[in-house]
């Protein structure tokens, strides 16, 4: 089988890591290599990054810097685990990848899809996951359960009219690539959701084989 590439989307709080940590089990069960990312981030580098975009002090960031900063982390993250494990005929299961920043970027702060996307191009080197599972969450139901995870970073402390923003991206996504972005109903049971994902994946693999 080639290798396979996932990406978990949505806004905060709509459960993705939880079915993320439930499909690497199930998939790793019947013995399949699995990697598990994340955006952004995902490697030393990555990281690194990544403290730098969500920390709560950056306040000041411009909106360009901040979609640049994404494409960084990517690039790197792409060249040093999704790029390879693909290749290797591994499975990549990755929370968040260049959705995000069509939605947040381009559409929450603005900048068009168009910019982000040609930022986006050298970094993502031709990689785009071949399904994306849309976790559907009223925006401010996703803020509120973050609230009561713990404190906040820097883009979860946007308004709700922003959060609002990125919703519609997503839904608008949703719609310009049905193909490749399967909605899921983020209100459902953890178990209703898992199995739901399960069964895209195997037909998946089963037209990969």
């Amino acid at each position: 089988m080639k290798g396979l590439f996932i990406t978990m989307e949505g806004p905060d709080g709509s459960g993705k890591t939880t079915q993320i940590k439930m499909l690497k089990g199930k998939l790793e069960e019947e013995g399949y290599e699995v990697v598990v990312t994340r955006e952004p981030g995902g490697t030393k580098i990555s990281e690194k990054i990544r403290h730098i975009i969500l920390d709560k002090a950056n306040i000041e960031m411009d909106d360009v810097a901040e979609a640049l900063l994404y494409a960084s982390s990517r690039a790197q993250h792409v060249a040093e685990i999704i790029k390879p494990a693909i290749e290797k005929g591994g499975i990549v299961i990755s929370d968040r990848f260049v959705d995000s920043s069509v939605v947040y970027q381009g559409i929450g702060r603005g900048l068009g899809i168009e910019l982000v996307e040609q930022i986006n191009k050298p970094a993502i080197r031709g990689f785009m996951p071949d399904i994306t599972f849309l976790f559907k969450i009223l925006p401010d139901i996703g803020i509120n359960r973050k609230v009561n995870q713990g404190d906040k970073d820097r883009l979860e402390r946007e308004d709700l009219d922003f959060h609002k923003r990125v919703y519609e991206g997503y839904l608008k996504l949703e719609k310009l690539y049905p193909s490749r972005i399967k909605g899921i109903d983020a209100n459902q049971s953890v178990e209703e959701i898992h199995h739901e994902i399960v069964r895209s994946v195997n037909n998946l693999i089963v037209n990969y084989k």
